[in-house]
């Protein structure tokens, strides 16, 4: 049995590592400078066979859409959860849908971003006659209050979805998760010690998710001295230590990660995939492309093979850093060792292709190698082709692919999907077309907009001319808790002043003075921030050195991080 009541004694000489470590991944948005080029048909694209949608199930029929707009129609008008409650409990029309399990899913994503609404909502399905909800659907309203920031509420409810003995690890997860995003990873440590009142067991898969849960918060030595307290009560797995090589990277300190393979080794669990490809991950961030070679050979003689996470890691990270060349080597030798691909690996390539100036070669992976090899695309490949035609103004083109990807049974369009036709039009001075797109995003669509579509609105709309709009739309997102960033709100406060609106300028005022801003410890750059805000020593302060290829205008041109770091200083 696990001794209780000692884990959290064992941090509080612990120091905090704040540190933050980049990371390679595939962008959902591949398409920077690309050539313009005739778009093929795609009359007949298979769209069948697995997929990996991005939306929680596939597209309904007109029956359920019109229940869906009429429920959202009604949360929309309400201010608070009480008032989404009781507007829904006392409609007669709303009261005539019967309640699905997959209706109450599409209402939950729905209103993911929308904590109130999602509360409200999730309430008045519970009262609904005849219908209990999933446990996954609790699991969901959980997440969402603890995205949102709303931990008291979230608490709860995990007390009520106990005491109905709901619940289970998976809730106890994300809470433990948002928690932990939240800065307050002791509590994490503290619903640990205390499973045995949710009636959950203290084993290997529930440590691993509190370790997990610390090392993704850069928690590492925090997790590790709480794996030094419970490994004897508790055994570990090769999981166990995969979380560990993870979270070492995350901050920074290879030197663990590799340490920690040795120490799988020594424990009698042998290195995966997954361990190797951890590392390649980081030595990639950190374009160390050499070591990367080394660890391929290491995997080979292990016995281990790279897979196509591996194969596609490598080849975007190669992309990244301008070695289109050598990104296209990758894909021809994972070709070569009979590695299957998968979308993910696609989306890279096209991104690749792209980079390289290879268009043609690009929709014809998306158009004939793709269908070829049985592989759907998912709502980031058509996302990718929509940015494509976007950047060099194709905007038929772009309404196109939109089109067909609206009418695909198996993936729809997320909030990205509209971002880069958004950004056309404020580009071409169409503030009236951004209208109509914004509509259909929200009421056709249901979907809501993020804190990156909003900034790009506001943005637009002050530059635009169109304060009055831009302010309504900033109104709306401190209405749902999302945070702005301070150069939106420094932009828009200017616009207000000018305006001679006071009462809106003392507002926006307000919310700036509890944020930090820009110059204060903490602050972390994110693909929202307009580069010219910057400069190269914040820049590099911030950990974001491709942010310089933009900043000097010569993206692309540049081969290494440490010509990037002369330039930016004159060095």
């Amino acid at each position: 049995m696990v001794v209780r009541g000692r884990i959290l004694a064992v941090f509080n000489s612990l120091p905090l590592f704040p540190s933050k470590a980049r990371f390679a991944v595939v962008s959902r948005s591949f398409y920077g400078r690309l050539f313009t080029s005739d778009v093929p048909a795609l009359d007949g694209y298979p769209l069948s066979g697995n997929l990996s949608s991005e939306q929680p199930e596939k597209c309904g029929d007109k029956k359920r859409n019109h229940d869906i707009n009429v429920i959202i129609n009604k949360v929309l008008n309400a201010q608070s959860e009480s008032e989404v409650f009781h507007s829904l409990a006392q409609d007669i029309e709303c009261n005539k849908i019967q309640i699905t399990h997959s209706l109450a899913t599409r209402l939950l994503h729905r209103f993911q971003d929308d904590w109130k609404s999602a509360i409200g909502v999730f309430r008045w399905v519970e009262t609904c006659q005849g219908y209990k909800p999933l446990p996954e659907h609790y699991e969901k309203i959980v997440d969402v209050l603890g995205k949102m920031k709303q931990m008291e509420k979230m608490k709860e409810l995990v007390g009520e979805i106990c005491e109905n003995h709901l619940i289970s690890l998976n809730t106890i997860a994300k809470m433990m998760r948002r928690l932990a995003g939240a800065g307050e990873w002791k509590e994490a440590v503290k619903i640990f010690d205390e499973l045995e009142k949710f009636g959950l067991e203290k084993n290997t898969e529930s440590m691993n998710i509190l370790l997990d849960t610390l090392c993704k918060e850069h928690k590492v030595e925090q997790a590790r001295a709480l794996f030094l307290e419970l490994k004897s009560h508790i055994a570990p797995n090769a999981n166990t230590y995969n979380i560990f090589i993870h979270g070492w990277c995350k901050i920074k300190r290879v030197e663990e990660a590799e340490w920690t393979i040795q120490e799988m080794k020594g424990r009698g669990f042998r290195p995966c995939v997954i361990s190797y490809s951890t590392i390649i991950q980081f030595f990639c961030s950190q374009c160390k492309f050499y070591r990367v070679y080394e660890l391929l050979d290491e995997m080979e003689v292990q016995g281990c093979p790279p897979n196509v996470v591996t194969f596609t890691t490598i080849m975007n990270s190669f992309t990244k850093s301008g070695y289109t060349d050598e990104a296209l080597q990758v894909a021809e030798k994972m070709k070569v060792a009979g590695c299957k691909p998968d979308t993910q690996f696609y989306n890279a390539l096209i991104h690749t292709l792209g980079r390289a100036g290879l268009i043609e070669e690009a929709l014809n992976v998306f158009t004939k190698e793709m269908p070829n090899g049985r592989i759907n695309p998912n709502t980031s490949t058509f996302n990718s082709m929509i940015a494509m035609f976007c950047h060099h103004k194709q905007e038929q083109r772009a309404l196109e692919y939109l089109g067909i990807l609206e009418q695909s049974p198996y993936c729809k369009p997320d909030v990205q999907s509209f971002y880069p036709l958004l950004k056309l039009y404020f580009r071409d001075g169409k503030t009236c077309k951004c209208l109509n797109l914004v509509d259909d995003v929200v009421k056709k669509h249901h979907l809501c907009l993020d804190l990156a579509t909003y900034t790009l609105l506001i943005h637009g709309f002050c530059r635009g001319n169109k304060y009055e709009r831009a302010y309504q739309l900033f109104k709306e997102m401190i209405g749902q808790n999302i945070k702005p960033r301070f150069v939106t709100c420094s932009l828009l406060l200017k616009e207000m002043r000018e305006k001679n609106m006071y009462g809106a300028a003392e507002m926006i005022e307000d919310v700036m003075k509890k944020m930090k801003s820009p110059g204060q410890k903490n602050c972390r750059l994110t693909t929202t921030v307009p580069v010219f805000d910057l400069n190269p020593p914040l820049i590099l302060k911030l950990g974001r050195v491709e942010y310089l290829d933009k900043w000097m205008g010569t993206a692309f041109q540049v081969r290494s991080v440490q010509t990037r770091v002369r330039w930016a200083f004159g060095a």
